[in-house]
């Protein structure tokens, strides 16, 4: 592809973070590309393309089987709402890489000639592990405040140092984050807390000030973390991707800032009420989806009935394995033991969990509405509270047919219910 943006007369090279990555000696997820070619000059050279950001010089070629981004060199006008800039004009690849937002991010790569263009000193803050803005951090984040973020997830991801001018420039403009939907604000999250660097992203988040816009709408009163306390994020998958995703993630994030909030009881409980309250600041603060708040709550409403007072009884247990969150909780379970809390319970729940999930934990009810209809029970509140009752008989085999439930279920009703 770059051989035939040469030899059609254009300047043409590897742009961006596959650059970055490669010089690391790490493998590039995806390579654009940034080139002299106006965005028609490339349609014209390439047939397979779309036009997906054609305004702004970008347009996706399909070559090989691949699909790249091919960029015309460009530099841009005021960015208006924090975020896209209000026009751009194509320009050279020097003042391209000048509107950039990090240097590590600002180089180019000629792969034909092996040669690195550098234009904003981006290969000595690699070899320095450092994360600094092009130019003037205060107008790169007045441009664009998702790159407040990207900063973060950079270094945690990098293990790099953010520079202290641009430390700074972050701190200031962190209330700026209010501009990005959160939806953008979530994307960035699912990779920075679910990555195994999420003990340095959260803390980077604390320490930039970055927190208090993020979970604005968290009721309790926040306070600076121990920086040596990880708390949960260490021990959740350690070392690992984050195998399930935000909720789990999110999960985490309500412990974790729990202890922040300097609450000396962080027990493993959360009430309805407050599970409830937590999956709506959630989505307040990120618009989740539906189904990551409907993960969240069952991660943390799962573990309710786990440490009732009363150690639970093999229906409960079993109960807990069929919900489709059990394997959210108990990863949290295990986080939580990691730091000691409830350790001996919940060693003691995981024994029994293993021995009944090789069981058949979530068989079909002997009985349902529709037979206890026909048997000549009315429906009414009643139902529930005996299909209920059964139901844990037979998880704890106590019933072991459907006429034993049957009857079971009628002698019930005989006696009201209870």
């Amino acid at each position: 592809m770059l051989q035939r943006l040469r030899d059609a007369g254009h300047v043409a090279c590897f742009a961006g973070g596959c650059v970055r990555d490669l010089l690391l000696g790490q493998a590039a997820k995806d390579y654009d590309v940034a080139t002299d070619a106006p965005p028609p000059r490339v349609r014209e050279l390439f047939g397979n393309t779309q036009a997906v950001g054609a305004a702004f010089g970008v347009i996706l070629v399909r070559h090989r089987g691949s699909q790249i981004e091919v960029a015309t060199f460009r530099s841009e006008g005021d960015y208006e709402d924090g975020r896209h800039p209000s026009h751009v004009r194509f320009t050279t690849a020097e003042e391209d890489a000048k509107r950039r937002d990090f240097t590590i991010n600002g180089l180019f790569l000629d792969p034909i000639e092996n040669r690195v263009i550098d234009y904003v000193g981006g290969q000595q803050d690699l070899k320095d592990k450092r994360i600094r803005a092009i130019g003037n951090p205060a107008e790169r984040f007045d441009e664009d405040s998702l790159r407040l973020l990207r900063a973060v997830r950079f270094a945690a991801r990098l293990g790099f140092e953010i520079e202290p001018v641009t430390a700074a420039a972050i701190v200031a403009h962190a209330p700026q984050l209010k501009r990005i939907s959160p939806e953008r604000i979530a994307e960035e999250l699912r990779i920075m807390l679910t990555a195994p660097s999420r003990p340095t992203a959260w803390h980077l988040l604390w320490e930039l000030k970055l927190i208090d816009t993020i979970y604005r709408f968290w009721k309790f009163p926040r306070r600076e973390p121990d920086a040596s306390q990880g708390f949960l994020f260490d021990e959740v998958s350690p070392g690992e991707a984050i195998p399930f995703g935000l909720a789990l993630a999110a999960a985490a994030v309500c412990y974790r800032l729990r202890r922040d909030a300097g609450l000396k009881d962080v027990r493993p409980l959360f009430s309805k009420g407050e599970v409830n309250a937590v999956v709506q600041a959630m989505r307040q603060a990120l618009k989740i989806s539906n189904d990551e708040s409907e993960q969240l709550r069952g991660t943390l409403a799962g573990l309710a009935p786990l440490f009732a007072q009363t150690f639970p009884g093999v229906a409960r247990l079993k109960r807990f394995l069929a919900e489709p969150t059990a394997a959210l909780s108990r990863k949290l379970m295990a986080g939580l033991a990691a730091r000691r809390i409830q350790r001996e319970r919940i060693e003691h729940l995981e024994r029994e969990l293993s021995q009944l999930e090789r069981t058949e934990f979530a068989p079909t009810p002997f009985v349902n509405g529709d037979l206890l209809t026909e048997r000549g029970l009315k429906p009414g509140p009643m139902f529930r509270r005996i299909l209920e009752g059964v139901y844990d008989a037979q998880l704890e085999g106590r019933v072991n047919n459907r006429d034993e439930a049957v009857e079971m279920a009628l002698r019930v009703a005989r006696e009201g219910g209870g």
